[in-house]
């Protein structure tokens, strides 16, 4: 399981929402990969997390990059527990 703190007013970086004024949640980004790269090697996902962490703004550690992408790559469940911050 992953951990990540977000601010209250970023949080759309991170999960969708519609009313929000952020057009590139991480949350998209990854499920989009657990669709198209189940099966893939680790090495050829984590990149691709990476650039979408980065595009959001995100700062995942390469540790969490690289359970999320051994998540994808399996087919696995990931838990992301988020910390919300005023």
């Amino acid at each position: 399981m992953g951990e990540i703190t977000v601010s209250a007013q970023d949080i759309d970086h991170l999960l969708h929402d519609p009313k929000g004024a952020y057009g590139a949640p991480y949350q998209r980004a990854y499920a989009d990969l657990a669709v198209s790269h189940r099966g893939r090697p680790v090495a050829e996902i984590v990149p691709l997390l990476r650039a979408a962490a980065d595009k959001a703004l995100l700062g995942f550690t390469t540790a969490d990059l690289t359970e999320q992408a051994q998540a994808i790559s399996s087919g696995a469940r990931y838990e992301l527990r988020v910390r919300v911050t005023g």
